[in-house]
């Protein structure tokens, strides 16, 4: 299954529309369970924590938008992911 997937940029063009893009998944467990945030490489943009329930199946990504709103760049990235709810 296919989601979008918000990434924060702290700078600008170092990603556009339709760049394909690698990530690292890194795990974190807190008091309500395990949830995974997930890194474009090279440490480009960081994802916000994702549930385990929604944990992504490839660290392919192809980039959708990139949009900017209030001093942060966000990335909008099409990512596949499980959906284990």
């Amino acid at each position: 299954m296919k989601k979008d997937v918000l990434f924060r940029m702290e700078r600008p063009d170092l990603l556009k529309a339709g760049d394909r893009a690698e990530m690292t998944e890194s795990k974190m467990n807190t008091l309500s369970g395990t949830v995974y945030y997930y890194t474009i490489e090279p440490a480009l943009a960081m994802s916000d924590n994702i549930p385990a329930a929604q944990r992504l199946t490839s660290l392919d990504a192809l980039i959708k938008e990139v949009k900017y709103e209030n001093s942060v760049y966000t990335v909008v990235a099409e990512c596949e992911v499980t959906d284990d709810r």
